[in-house]
């Protein structure tokens, strides 16, 4: 079930030097997250978000072990088809046709992103891509774990389901209306 690479890449150092695993088949824990924190966006939109991964999946092909998404960042572990490794493909494809989705409603993107809280470039106010047609909806980047074992996978799962409670959101993970928690034992 988990291909494991026998040698780590080096991400030791600034994240623009960090170089994702392209690892096929891998099954993978990633965090995606809103450019303004605090935003209600993901959880306001749900249904456009569902379309957007269900349009995007019928697309790249995937299996969705675990899945949660809260007001401003979602967490999810994905397993990725037999020779495949384009997570980065999938996640950017998610991002985009949410964001379309989201201009189709009505809905304005900031013109700016945030000014960045901390790490290296804290302080600063990026500029959007213009190039690259970019919105200052999602952070440009999103953070992945290749699961290695059975342990892991089943923590990182728990990880998705808790989350609403880690965040206050409700008392027990069953009463997260945005979560793959209600599908366990299917």
């Amino acid at each position: 079930m988990y291909n494991i690479s026998l040698t780590t890449p080096s991400h030791v150092g600034r994240m623009s030097d960090y170089i994702r695993p392209k690892i096929p088949g891998a099954t993978v824990f990633c965090t995606v997250v809103l450019a303004l924190r605090g935003s209600s966006l993901l959880v306001d939109h749900i249904d456009l978000l569902r379309e957007s991964v269900f349009e995007m999946r019928s697309v790249r092909l995937f299996q969705i072990d675990a899945w949660v998404v809260l007001p401003d960042h979602m967490h999810f572990v994905w397993t990725l088809p037999e020779g495949d490794c384009d997570l980065g493909v999938r996640i950017g494809a998610m991002k985009a046709r949410f964001t379309m989705k989201l201009r189709r409603a009505g809905f304005s993107p900031p013109t700016t992103f945030p000014v960045v809280r901390n790490g290296r470039f804290a302080g600063l106010k990026p500029g959007l891509r213009e190039t690259k047609r970019e919105s200052a909806v999602w952070q440009r980047r999103f953070w992945e774990h290749h699961i290695r074992n059975e342990d892991e996978f089943r923590a990182y799962v728990e990880y998705c389901h808790i989350n609403p409670v880690k965040h206050g959101f409700v008392e027990r993970p069953e009463d997260w209306p945005y979560s793959t928690v209600h599908l366990r034992g299917v």
